[in-house]
């Protein structure tokens, strides 16, 4: 990907509002949940989730690597149970908000992650992507150039050891499940009673696991479930990382920041294989979820086919050209661009 200049990026800014200025109109028709569809995507995929933990479970006295490479698949479908929660936690897979929060509660027993603060927490980062106030919200750190040249020798080597590939690959993700969706590091005013539920669902997935580790039996149960948990974090963080920190992403200061732009620029379209987007619940169209998340992740595919113009100014990468973007370290704020540290020593 090219470094914009500055005028391109200022044209870029005024075409997409200019274009997209009907984008309410154009995602609303498929904002309407579907029980029909949503029915079958709970049975398409916790189904077969449960089938490979069974098996798993029952290849594991045989051979290790069968049970870890049935778990790779399992992983998959664990991030689309995950897909399932995220989308009830929008209040957008079924028309009841009753009924979605019995979902998402349920969803969380698989994903280990607590429905009701996860939730407020990504709904939070959806109300305030590209601000570079809250990129600590929802979201991976990053310091700025300015912010990495101010830090002390210490602070840079720091800041480097947490931006490196193998932390953001794979550390990242085993805290992230294991330290950071346990305690309520997020906080605002009238979030007493979100903490409280955050608590209970641990409280409630502990008494689960410890029960069914009791039956089925310690070293199983933990080797099956998690290494499942532990590929589907890794999967569903890069996914992530990918979807907003690739070089041509959208950061600025609230003063500076537009809600259309964030969506657009943003965030990238994921252009993989099908069988891939329809594991990981279609999320690969980021861009369009961000324009509106009361769109059910089964109608995602469908609003990106019926309507291009919604492509025309998205970043859109394949697995391949994604990688590069692990190195992706240092968001430059007068370059509007996400830099490698190389480029960084090259300013």
């Amino acid at each position: 990907m090219s470094q914009l200049l500055p005028n391109a990026v200022a044209q870029r800014a005024t075409d997409i509002q200019t274009d997209l200025a009907n984008w309410k109109s154009i995602v609303s028709p498929y904002q309407k949940p579907s029980a029909r569809s949503a029915a079958w995507q709970v049975f398409n995929t916790v189904v077969p989730f449960l089938l490979l933990w069974a098996a798993m479970y029952f290849v594991y006295p045989y051979t290790l690597l069968g049970t870890l490479a049935i778990g790779i698949v399992a992983s998959f479908f664990l991030v689309r149970v995950f897909i399932i929660q995220h989308d009830c936690g929008h209040y957008s897979f079924l028309a009841s908000r009753r009924q979605s929060d019995w979902v998402g509660w349920a969803c969380s027993f698989l994903s280990t992650i607590p429905y009701t603060y996860w939730s407020r927490v990504h709904a939070f980062h959806h109300g305030h992507v590209g601000q570079l106030e809250h990129r600590d919200v929802g979201d991976i750190n990053f310091l700025t150039v300015e912010e990495y040249r101010a830090r002390t020798p210490f602070g840079r080597l720091r800041y480097r050891i947490f931006r490196s590939g193998f932390v953001i690959a794979f550390m990242a993700p085993l805290l992230y499940i294991t330290v950071m969706c346990r305690i309520p590091k997020v906080w605002y005013e009238g979030w007493t009673g979100v903490h409280k539920k955050l608590h209970l669902n641990n409280l409630a997935i502990f008494v689960v696991y410890a029960a069914l580790g009791y039956v089925l039996g310690w070293e199983r149960f933990l080797v099956i479930q998690g290494s499942t948990v532990l590929g589907f974090s890794i999967i569903a963080f890069w996914f992530f990382y990918v979807q907003h920190q690739h070089e041509d992403t959208y950061m600025r200061w609230t003063s500076n920041w537009t809600y259309l732009q964030a969506a657009i620029q943003g965030a990238t379209l994921y252009d993989l294989p099908r069988v891939f987007h329809w594991l990981t619940g279609d999320i690969g169209y980021h861009h369009i979820h961000h324009l509106s998340s009361r769109i059910p992740n089964y109608n995602l595919e469908r609003c990106a086919r019926e309507n291009p113009l919604l492509q025309k100014y998205v970043t859109k990468v394949t697995f391949t050209e994604s990688l590069p973007m692990i190195n992706n370290k240092l968001w430059d704020e007068e370059g509007k661009r996400m830099i490698t540290f190389a480029q960084y020593n090259a300013l």
